[in-house]
This record gives C-alpha cells, structure tokens and sequence, in this order.
C-alpha cells in the first residue's frame, strides 16, 4: 500500500494547538485550507524544537540568499483553539524542514512513526516508498507566526516550581529542594507547607547546591570539614 501525503502549499491556518488541562495536555498540530483539516499528534518536545528550527532556517535562508524576513514576535494572531473534534492522522515520528526557493516557502514535513527503519531520504520527497506525511508550505510570515503561537502554547502550561523549576500540579507539589514537602501552585500558599528550616538551609547552598557546614552547630569535639 502506497504512503498517503498530505499537502497544503496554501494553508488557511498551520498550528500547535493541545487538549486538556496543564499537567495532561496532548499536543497536536492542524493544518486547515477551506474545510479540508488534517491533525497529527506529537510530544511537546517536538513542537519546542520544531519551532525552534523554524526560526534558525529563517536566519539562516536572510543571511544566504538575502530574502527579506520578518523579525521575531511575540504578538500572534490566531489565538483559536484547534477544530473540534481532532481525529488525528497518525503520530509524528520524523520531521523535516526545508526552503523552497521557488515560491520563498518554509516546507515543513511531518512523517508517522514507525516501528521499524527507513531510508531519511524520503524526507520532502514524493517516493511511494516511506511513512505516510504531511507537508506544509509557509511563507516566511506565517512560519514565524507558527513559531510565536506554537512558544505560546508550551508557555501555557504548568508554572515553574521557583525553588526546583519542575512543572508545579494544581493539587500540590513535591518539591525535590524541600526534601518532599508538599507545595501548593502558588508560592505564597507553598510557604504554609514548607518547614522555615528548609528555606534556612537553602539560603546557605553554595553554586554547586551542596550545604555549608554552620560552624556555631558543630560540637567541638566534631570540627566541620573545610573545603
């Protein structure tokens, strides 16, 4: 059975979109052109480093060959969840990314993960051979587009705990630089659960996170260990 490939050289939307609450999102990303809509699933890894490499090929295609492109932004446009409801072509396995220079277009490639190898050089090519596909061309201003929503999207999730920076849960967290204790979502709140002693000996950390021996604590037959 042939690969399907599924192409939109003028898309109407190409975005990083997820479903489900921070801590349980599943990510996705949706191609639209009229009422033609094709969803594919990955990891929000992939979605952090494919918007990543968007912006470096952008650089990198203004500095060889001088086409004129847009600068970085934050400000996006399309901020519309994703069309409902998603039934998925395949999970994302391989990506690639490519320039065409002919029509001044970023192509993005997603192939389907497969259990097994196969020949990269199927990557941007119409062989029939390979994992099924899709592939997105986008001007230089929808790519940044894509690169700004998608930054937005991975931001939208959990917040940072500010003493270990692991994602903190609405119900409570287990704070690694705590020993354990539990934390709230909120740090004002954390501070109810949190020992003062924990926070005492974390101010005392050096760079290299390990405790400094408070010599007024030390017996005197048990001097500390200098460095």
């Amino acid at each position: 059975m042939s690969r399907a490939i599924h192409v939109f050289r003028s898309p109407d939307r190409f975005v990083a979109g997820t479903v489900g609450q921070p801590g349980d999102r599943t990510f996705y990303l949706q191609a639209v052109h009229e009422s033609r809509i094709v969803s594919v699933l990955l990891e929000k890894q992939q979605v952090a480093i494919l918007a990543d490499r968007i912006g470096a090929l952008l650089e990198e295609i203004h500095r060889r060959f001088g086409t004129p492109i847009p600068p970085p932004n934050d400000r996006v446009g399309d901020l519309s969840p994703l069309v409902m409801p998603i039934d998925a072509e395949f999970r994302v396995g391989t990506m690639g990314l490519g320039w065409d220079a002919e029509s001044e277009a970023v192509v993005v490639e997603l192939l389907a993960i497969t259990e097994g190898e196969f020949d990269e050089s199927v990557v941007l090519d119409d062989t029939d051979e390979g994992p099924d596909a899709v592939r997105v061309f986008l001007s230089t201003a929808a790519a940044r587009e894509f690169a700004a929503r998608s930054s937005r999207v991975l931001s939208a999730g959990r917040k940072p705990c500010p003493l270990c920076h692991e994602p903190l849960d609405p119900q409570g967290h287990l704070c690694v630089r705590t020993n354990g204790y539990k934390r709230d979502a909120e740090l004002s709140k954390s501070l109810d659960f949190v020992d003062p002693e924990v926070f005492r000996n974390l101010s005392m950390q050096d760079e290299t996170g390990y405790l400094e021996t408070d010599p007024t604590e030390s017996d005197d037959d048990d001097p500390p260990q200098q460095d």
